[in-house]
């Protein structure tokens, strides 16, 4: 368990704080999965309200130097875009308003941050009172570290009967995020979501102080040393550490939800930056990795594209998948293969939503690809609950059923372990 912090250097909010590439990166990615996650989950005809709790944990002052926003204000800008959006909508079908009821929880460890968070967010808190009634945000600020207002936060949330939670926790350098506390968000809440950042480098020095051999293991095949950080830095752009890296951080992080993505923020000066996302259901894992689709380049993934990603020999296999349309092409022939391989290890048939739990639980793939895939392999056929065919990729639904078809091309190839595995 990682029990030590993951620091880099502090964000100088009073100086005037530097946007950095990879944060900018990652604020483009996180404000567009916010808009798509409230869009989701605002969507029912009837429903006329949504509460859900978010929680900063490493807020920052809100604004840089630059006077591009931070995570703070972009939920608070989404927010009111949501509910501005959606009523639109609502007015032009004649279907009743909806309401959105925002538990804000900002946190920082820095008074000095918290302070100018506070002037940063004030503005746009009074504007949506003023001009946007059917937002209602309850914001709460704290200061001190994540892990010691935890048990505070989660009572807050627990409290305001809050189902739909979303923790942004970028760490930035300000404290630490246990292991453990990741497992008790997602154990303890069944929408919870959470965004984790941290730096490749201090997660090896820890494993490489606390579990060498685990370290060295994972890292064998690059004739690199846990303990020589400095070899590392001669690797650090290459496209075997970013597969070696990879593999490291979903030992430590996959088992602390069923759907995890361990992608590093991708940089030209090298794989540093790990952006992870920790969900509970396989509909909020395929709206996360559509977005990184949507964001071509800014994440990177090394390994297969198909429903295996970390399937594969690092010395020999693997290749860098950057979520754009070459990746995609490369997805779509291993999803052709992977697919009924996954259909046929569940017997002849398996409900699509069974399949969407296997299959996002390890693929870096968009979902149209997936679709794709399924309705052009030769020995699949998709049944709706009534019995009849599927003959289009948008109109797959999660209770349809994927069979292999009675009469097969090349079932055979279907039996046993993958051959790329």
């Amino acid at each position: 368990m990682i029990e030590e912090e993951l620091a880099t250097k502090p964000y100088d909010w009073e100086g005037g704080a530097a946007l950095q590439n990879h944060s900018k990166r990652k604020h483009k990615i996180l404000r567009e999965y916010f808009q798509k996650y409230l869009g989701v989950r605002c969507q029912i005809p009837h429903q006329s309200k949504f509460r859900l709790a978010v929680i900063d944990g490493f807020a920052g002052g809100g604004r840089y130097a630059c006077g591009s926003v931070g995570s703070p204000l972009i939920f608070i800008e989404e927010l009111r875009a949501a509910v501005e959006r959606s009523n639109l909508y609502r007015v032009a079908n004649n279907l009743p308003n909806l309401e959105i009821e925002c538990l804000l929880v900002l946190s920082d460890q820095n008074q000095a941050a918290i302070n100018l968070l506070k002037a940063n967010c004030a503005p746009l808190v009074a504007a949506a009172k003023d001009e946007c009634p059917a937002l209602h945000l309850l914001t709460h600020f704290y200061v001190g570290e994540f892990e010691r207002l935890y048990p505070s936060i989660k009572e807050l949330v627990v409290r305001g009967r809050y189902r739909s939670v979303l923790y942004n926790l970028d760490q930035c350098g300000h404290s630490q995020v246990r292991r453990g506390t990741l497992v008790d968000i997602m154990r303890s809440l069944a929408s919870a979501e959470i965004f984790l950042t941290f730096a490749i480098e201090t997660l090896l020095a820890f494993l490489a102080k606390t579990e060498p051999e685990r370290a060295k293991a994972q890292l064998r095949h690059l004739d690199v040393s846990p303990n020589d950080l400095q070899g590392i830095e001669k690797i650090i752009s290459d496209d075997a550490w970013l597969g070696a890296a990879e593999r490291l951080v979903f030992d430590v992080f996959g088992k602390c939800a069923p759907f995890v993505s361990t992608f590093s923020i991708n940089n030209p000066a090298g794989w540093r930056y790990w952006l992870i996302h920790f969900a509970n259901n396989y509909r909020a894992r395929q709206v996360y990795n559509n977005t990184l689709h949507d964001n071509a380049t800014s994440q990177a993934h090394f390994g297969r594209s198909g429903l295996e990603m970390l399937s594969y020999d690092p010395r020999h296999d693997g290749e860098k998948y950057l979520f754009d349309l070459g990746g995609r092409a490369s997805a779509k022939v291993q999803l052709l293969d992977d697919i009924p391989r996954l259909v046929s290890d569940a017997g002849d048939a398996i409900n699509v939503g069974e399949f969407y739990e296997a299959a996002y639980s390890a693929t870096p793939a968009h979902s149209d690809d997936i679709h794709s895939a399924i309705i052009e392999a030769a020995d699949l056929e998709v049944l709706t609950a009534n019995g009849g065919i599927r003959r289009s990729a948008n109109t797959i639904e999660p209770s349809d059923t994927l069979r292999l078809k009675r009469q097969r091309s090349f079932f055979p190839m279907f039996l046993g372990p993958s051959s790329k595995a």
